[in-house]
């Protein structure tokens, strides 16, 4: 437990290094090579181009029991290429008005983010109709599947969960450092590689054109509150009340500590629930000029974790 204390001391102190984290995930332009072709004969930045044919036998024909992940912008198929090389394959829903121009723009976009808290981008495939994204696949899943153990997939302690919390913001404030927008922050899109380590998928490829930085913020509170009390952000049922409602009245009447999830209640410390809490509600605020920019959302749950680390009895 000293152990793990020590280690999780290094990592935060690690963390205020933000500003650092920040240049280096934001890249120039990596140089071109002629790695594949769209169907115009235009070239695409430097990443595997992935045919079609690899791309079916790698699916098995996009097979539905393969499929890992539903997204409002397609399917996401787990594959394997080379062999024996896992990978997660996103295929979006035909876009009709989409040119070979504009998924080339979008490929370039991807290939500059590189960070830590992201998941890599390995290579594409365009034909035709379709557009297509390789990443390396995540074995350990979503964040949600660890907060209510589903699929099987163990619950996660309060330590790590706050861990988790903090890799997606981590991600965020890279995505927002290089101008782009998620689009879809939520805890099916923060994924867990072998390591535990958080990453966000599912950005890119014509993201929800109202979505804004300040929204991505919001949608960061409603996962922090679902983390904290493992309910799902909308559930089933007309009448039932939204997670963020009910995570800003919590707050507002003070029952929060009575709302967190029992499996970790015991876990957190008081100082980090406050100021975690705190973080969650400041994203949440219904005007977005009124929430905090992301590195500032960093901070507070840098804090958090430095607070809890203080309790060693809890952590």
């Amino acid at each position: 437990m000293h152990v793990l204390v020590a280690v999780m001391g290094g990592a935060a102190a690690a963390i205020g290094c933000a500003a650092k984290a920040t240049y280096l995930c934001v890249k120039k332009r990596i140089k071109k090579k002629k790695m594949g072709e769209t169907s115009n004969g235009e070239w695409l930045p430097e990443h595997r181009s992935f045919s079609l044919s690899e791309i079916k036998a790698a699916t098995r024909n996009f097979s539905e029991a393969l499929v890992v992940g539903v997204g409002r912008r397609g399917k996401v198929f787990r594959g394997v290429v080379d062999g024996g090389t896992a990978v997660a394959i996103k295929r979006a829903d035909p876009s009709p008005g989409r040119s070979a121009r504009e998924f080339r723009a979008e490929i370039e976009a991807l290939s500059n983010l590189r960070h830590r808290h992201l998941i890599p981008l390995l290579g594409f495939c365009s034909d035709r109709e379709e557009t297509i994204l390789v990443y390396r696949y995540m074995p350990r899943g979503t964040l949600r599947e660890h907060l209510r153990g589903e699929s099987g997939k163990p619950v996660m302690p309060w330590w790590r969960r706050l861990d988790a919390c903090m890799g997606a913001a981590r991600g965020l404030h890279c995505l927002h450092a290089g101008g782009v927008v998620h689009g879809d922050v939520k805890a099916t899109t923060v994924l867990l590689d072998e390591n535990w380590v958080a990453k966000l998928s599912d950005f890119g490829l014509s993201n929800s054109k109202h979505a804004t930085m300040k929204s991505d913020v919001y949608s960061l509170g409603v996962v922090l509150f679902e983390a904290l009390m493992a309910r799902p952000a909308l559930p089933p049922g007309d009448q039932a009340v939204g997670l963020a409602e009910h995570g800003l009245e919590c707050h507002r009447n003070g029952t929060l500590p009575d709302a967190v999830d029992a499996v970790i209640k015991d876990q957190v410390a008081p100082e980090c629930l406050e100021k975690f809490a705190e973080t969650a509600v400041e994203c949440l605020a219904h005007e977005g000029t009124e929430r905090p920019a992301m590195g500032d959302v960093l901070w507070n749950l840098e804090l958090s974790m430095q607070l809890q680390l203080i309790n060693h009895k809890r952590t």
